[in-house]
């Protein structure tokens, strides 16, 4: 944990965790601001993409849509989410995301408490590109023109 108090956290200050499936961007964690009841973050999937049913023992997980759509399954329900939904995940329930619109699926997850976060920077397919660094895997490829 920092020894400060930060108030004011840019996508550029944090490292991204890169995936074959997209990227994550950890903004408040107890290293980054000081706070250590939750973290917080932005989950970008890119579309088709998405990652196997996992749990998270010791932390509850909240995601609220920011943009796309896509599928979330929670325990035994699976339904279709879109931007300005919530969805919430017990601690230990098995749960997974996978986008099924044409633009990236983009989430804020939150844990509390804090933890799962540092799980997931340590799998071997995660790669960590530092602070400032633009991502150069798990993101769609710039195009040309839009159809």
């Amino acid at each position: 944990m920092t020894d400060t108090q930060t108030y004011f956290v840019e996508p550029d200050d944090v490292e991204s965790l890169t995936f074959d499936w997209g990227v994550l961007k950890w903004l408040h964690t107890p290293d980054t601001t000081g706070g250590d009841r939750f973290s917080a973050g932005v989950v970008r999937l890119e579309p088709g993409k998405g990652h196997e049913r996992h749990t998270h023992p010791e932390s509850n997980e909240t995601l609220y849509v920011l943009r796309g759509e896509g599928r979330q399954e929670v325990g035994d329900e699976t339904r279709e989410i879109a931007a300005g939904e919530m969805v919430f995940v017990p601690e230990g329930v098995e749960h997974g995301t996978v986008n099924t619109g044409w633009e990236p699926l983009v989430l804020l997850a939150v844990y509390a408490p804090p933890g799962p976060e540092d799980e997931l920077r340590s799998l071997p397919e995660c790669e960590v590109v530092p602070a400032g660094e633009p991502p150069t895997t798990g993101v769609a490829e710039p195009r040309d023109s839009e159809p």
